[in-house]
């Protein structure tokens, strides 16, 4: 891996072969021994629907690492709702938490109800009647799954989200590149770009519904705003040199992004309704790959000038540059946690290129995946979850894991490759 290659080595996406799909599938690749037993029976009503809504609920909680599912042949009674409920028996098979539901089918769709019953408590914890269409059960299904989660962890479930992230397909100079947004268990994938030049970089708006991303269709790189749902777009930059890292500010209103029309790559912030640039790191240095806090107060950068990429912080306010990492000789790519206490990043072990953890208050960096060629971490918006890129095999894929680093899945395609996830924030 080369040092930030995110910004200018441009053809790091020409290595890519084979053929992609854009629909992922996702395997568990480590659970958390702390994991919390869960059933999740099989809703009455719901047979002949296109979609099983229980088992997607299972696995988007299982997917979270947070809870062990029991598995659908260990179930002796598949109760409805929560007057069938006979809490001893659950109890004898160490579940701890309990899904029950039926489906009913309306004019266009359905009526899903559902319920959480705490077994150790023997109480109903919540309940509730959700009207999906026939095409969109499986937003209904993330939609119980983010309840579910919420109740029992305190935390807003965040399945009802999408990541985007970049396909290649074919060979040499008859490459194809796409662009694609999917529910963030991989499935419903939407195309949202194609072109037989290099994309990269995709970061969301912060209502999600645009995407910033670099392209190279004008033979020289360009970065681009695009509406997700109307396809819809406007070129933001395309200055001489490098124009990329494109991310949007808290607020929507500015993005940063790294330039080096001016010589170095330097990172800038661009207002999105004027298009006036302002210049904020000035140094012989290659600055690249920022990131706002949450709180838009701050940047974080990766840069070379200490003579390897480590990251630093950049204040809005005062202007004051500090160095953030210290452990290694090389981190970059930083993303803060949603609540500005953390950071999540590249760094170069021992073992190769791994997704770390490192607190702000400390310091204290934490390697959290256990692959070896990692790029591109995003964090989901409620801070459970990483995604990033990384080979398996000849191939690139996407992986995610937890932020305790306690389990993890893969989300690879079909075939080919796929890079640079960015994991959306909330949708409503």
């Amino acid at each position: 891996m080369q040092i930030l290659s995110k910004v200018w080595l441009f053809c790091a996406l020409l290595f890519l072969s084979s053929t992609a799909s854009a629909q992922l599938t996702i395997e568990i690749t480590r659970g958390s021994d702390q994991a919390v037993p869960i059933g999740v029976v099989p809703f009455a009503g719901a047979e002949g629907m296109s979609e099983d809504i229980a088992q997607i609920v299972q696995d988007d909680l299982e997917r979270s690492g947070l809870f062990e599912p029991l598995e659908r042949s260990a179930m002796f009674e598949k109760p409805s709702q929560a007057d069938e409920v006979e809490f001893g028996t659950w109890r004898s098979l160490d579940v701890r938490y309990l899904i029950v539901g039926r489906a009913q089918p309306t004019g266009n769709g359905y009526q899903l109800q559902f319920e959480l019953m705490d077994i150790s408590g023997q109480r109903r914890m919540i309940g509730e009647t959700v009207t999906a269409n026939a095409n969109d059960l499986r937003g209904a299904a993330h939609y119980i799954s983010d309840q579910v989660f919420e109740a029992i962890t305190d935390i807003r479930g965040a399945f009802s989200t999408s990541i985007a992230y970049i396909t290649a397909q074919g060979l040499g100079d008859n490459m194809q590149f796409g662009l694609y947004v999917s529910d963030a268990d991989g499935h419903n994938s939407q195309q949202v770009l194609t072109s037989d030049q290099p994309i990269m970089s995709p970061a969301w708006s912060p209502d999600g519904r645009k995407l910033a991303y670099v392209s190279f269709e004008s033979e020289r790189p360009a970065i681009y705003i695009q509406d997700v749902a109307t396809g819809q777009r406007v070129q933001a930059t395309s200055f001489e040199g490098i124009n990329g890292a494109p991310v949007w500010s808290p607020d929507g209103r500015r993005i940063a992004m790294s330039l080096s029309k001016d010589g170095q790559p330097e990172i800038y912030v661009m207002d999105i309704g004027s298009r006036s640039i302002e210049q904020l790191t000035n140094s012989n240095s290659i600055d690249t790959e920022p990131a706002w806090s949450p709180d838009g107060r701050s940047l974080l950068f990766t840069s070379d000038r200490s003579g390897g990429p480590q990251i630093y912080q950049y204040s809005l306010g005062s202007g004051e540059t500090k160095r953030i990492t210290f452990t290694g000789n090389y981190n970059a790519r930083a993303r803060y946690s949603p609540d500005g206490e953390q950071i999540f990043l590249i760094h170069r072990s021992s073992r190769g290129y791994q997704v770390a953890r490192q607190d702000l208050d400390g310091g204290r960096l934490v390697v959290l995946s256990d692959s070896t060629r990692d790029e591109s971490p995003s964090v989901a918006p409620n801070g459970t979850m990483v995604i990033f890129a990384t080979q398996q095999g000849n191939n690139g894929v996407l992986s995610a894991v937890s932020a305790d680093g306690r389990s993890s899945f893969r989300l690879p395609a079909a075939q080919g490759d796929v890079r640079d996830p960015a994991w959306s924030p909330f949708l409503n």
